[in-house]
């Protein structure tokens, strides 16, 4: 039986920008209410109220691009070349490393201990000060080179443009906080990866990556490279 081919713009697309929409609102907008709410309700049950909102937000987004990342247009075809599943797996992995160690204290995100705001400048952050935004991109490549879809473009534009937003945003939180002391950091730091050390602001100590949060996303990488067929088969089961 012949079927149409999907139309360039699927309702998913405009329900996937609004899941965003929802997502950025609800992070970033929690991430500016944090000083005011822990001085209300303190450090760790704002974390924890913080996760339960970001959390299923963040599971549903997910959720949702698994299972409508096909649709709309295929703009191109790439799946079948050599070599293109390895760059993919190899960019997504280099994507987490960037994503992840961001956040070096997994006591405090569990709010285990008190949640603290830090001023880094060691490890990753001497490549770019904000290594979220730029793991977020590396892994928008990644996923757009291999699906090619219309659907997973516009995904892509969306988080990237919150994660843009998240530059500003975070360097404002920070000067608020911090002052004369993130100015300077600012100056010894770039937002654009290896910047400041090819302007002789920064250099490389590889000691400072010799730290459990990268064997931990190493160990997340392989995880998810062997649970990736059944995380999209469970995802397919709850018809979003």
């Amino acid at each position: 039986m012949y079927t149409m081919p999907n139309p360039w713009f699927t309702p998913s697309h405009f329900v996937m920008l609004g899941l965003q929409f929802a997502f950025a609102i609800a992070h970033s907008g929690g991430a500016a209410l944090r000083p005011w709410a822990e001085k209300r309700i303190g450090a760790r049950l704002y974390r924890i109220l913080f996760a339960l909102v970001s959390l299923p937000l963040a599971v549903i987004l997910i959720t949702y691009f698994f299972n409508h990342r096909y649709d709309g247009w295929q703009i191109w075809q790439l799946q079948g070349l050599p070599g293109v599943k390895a760059i993919v797996w190899v960019l997504s992995a280099i994507s987490f490393l960037f994503l992840y160690p961001a956040t070096f204290n997994l006591l405090e995100i569990a709010a285990i201990q008190k949640p603290q705001v830090h001023l880094y400048e060691t490890g990753i952050m001497r490549i770019t000060r904000h290594p979220q935004m730029v793991g977020q991109i590396i892994w928008c490549v990644a996923h757009s080179l291999w699906l090619g879809t219309s659907f997973t473009l516009v995904t892509s534009m969306g988080l990237v443009l919150h994660h843009l937003f998240g530059v500003w945003h975070g360097d404002r939180r920070l000067c608020q906080r911090y002052g004369e002391a993130f100015t300077e950091v600012k100056q010894r730091t770039s937002i654009i990866p290896f910047k400041a050390i090819i302007d002789g602001r920064q250099s490389i100590l590889w000691q400072e990556f010799i730290r459990p949060a990268y064997l931990g996303v190493a160990i997340f990488v392989v995880l998810l490279w062997w649970s990736h067929p059944l995380l999209i088969v469970g995802t397919s089961k709850l018809g979003w």
